[in-house]
């Protein structure tokens, strides 16, 4: 089997923007960053991967997996799994393998048709064959959620690999808050698996009457982020409240997060949610917006290249239109940077690239793969 995945950058498009800094001066100096255009003609572009060597694989939502080469150009990869695409469903997130230089093995999250509707389920592969004609082989779902139902609300989802090599995955409550309090349905919940989609014997459930073996932590509504804290090894995430409410939470085994029972938002018909925002037995968020910016993607920066922000955790804000960039003092957000306001896109993806920057993905007909330069 051959790997070819060269071919540098080439830049289509810069458009400066002036970071606006919100923070304290003595904590961040005003940094300049301009967003680069990699590639575009992306449809509703999803979950994004770095290839070594370069290259990029972006996932479509309407359930087309894509190679995008550093000159923007791209090709399909066949081999996909077939997917509902229906409003927020379809082709979500994708993640490489730790060990993927050796069994070059991807992962992807998709919502996964059935008579019983749709859910949020893990399909796994092999990438083969070189840049221009990559297939997958052996694809295999390894795990189907049970959060089905028909419509296109509340999938989730992100995939995060933990140093113990289990796979994390999140799982919206398909727009049924009760979900996220039945411990029956992986609906609303951070599930845990061993990479064959298999159940950790160390996951808090396992055993338990009434309990899906490979819910990690339950009460969440709609997580569209999530991550690896490069320090703690621990898992981070961030999720769509209603109006207002939107959280970024460390998911614990066996702990419950509270929706629908509390929140920080309201309904849409802006009628209270549950029984406010705080009940015993229920974990409160390490923060959160209102109003609501609609957060999905999210990363830590480790990097040094833009200066100030190593150690900072960005969050795209879908209806926001910008780059959130929080400060952090452990697990304090003691800032936030609101970047790219201008750009006046829905930032569906963050990541941090091998060359440590940034890159994002803008969720449209027309979506972007834009890579973030210093000025």
């Amino acid at each position: 089997m051959t790997l070819s995945l060269g071919s540098s950058l080439k830049v289509a498009c810069v458009l400066p923007v002036l970071a606006t800094v919100s923070l304290p001066a003595a904590v961040q100096a005003e940094t300049r960053v301009a967003p680069v255009t990699v590639a575009s003609g992306l449809a509703s572009p999803w979950g994004l991967a770095f290839l070594p060597g370069g290259g990029y694989l972006v996932t479509e939502r309407d359930g087309v997996l894509k190679f995008v080469a550093g000159d923007g150009s791209s090709s399909v990869v066949s081999g996909a799994p077939k997917v509902a695409a229906s409003g927020q469903g379809g082709l979500l997130d994708i993640a490489l393998a730790p060990d993927f230089q050796d069994t070059h093995e991807i992962y992807m999250t998709f919502s996964e048709p059935s008579p019983d509707g749709a859910g949020t389920s893990l399909f796994r592969a092999k990438l083969e064959g070189k840049a221009g004609s990559f297939r997958l082989t052996e694809g295999k779902v390894v795990f189907s959620g049970n959060n089905r139902t028909s419509g296109g609300k509340h999938f989730g989802s992100r995939i995060a690999f933990a140093p113990d090599g289990m796979v994390f995955i999140t799982a919206g409550e398909r727009g049924d808050g009760e979900r996220a309090q039945n411990p029956d349905n992986h609906g609303g919940s951070v599930l845990r698996l061993t990479r064959d989609g298999g159940v950790p014997q160390d996951n808090p459930f396992v055993g338990k009457a009434g309990f899906q073996p490979e819910i990690w932590s339950m009460g969440h509504r709609n997580p569209q982020g999530a991550a690896i804290h490069p320090q703690t090894g621990q898992l981070w995430t961030v999720e769509h409240g209603a109006r207002g409410g939107d959280e970024i939470n460390r998911p614990e085994a066996g702990k419950n997060y509270g929706w629908p029972v509390i929140s920080y938002g309201r309904h849409y018909t802006f009628l209270p949610i549950g029984e406010g925002t705080h009940k015993e037995g229920m974990e409160q968020p390490l923060h959160y917006w209102d109003p609501s910016i609609a957060p999905s993607g999210m990363a830590f920066v480790t990097s040094s290249v833009y200066p100030g922000w190593e150690g900072s955790l960005l969050i795209g804000a879908l209806a926001g239109q910008h780059l959130s960039r929080l400060s952090l003092e452990g697990e304090n957000v003691t800032g936030e940077e609101k970047l790219l306001e201008d750009l006046g896109e829905r930032i569906r993806d963050v990541r941090q690239g091998p060359d440590g920057k940034i890159y994002l993905l803008t969720d449209s007909d027309e979506g972007k793969l834009i890579r973030l330069d210093l000025m």
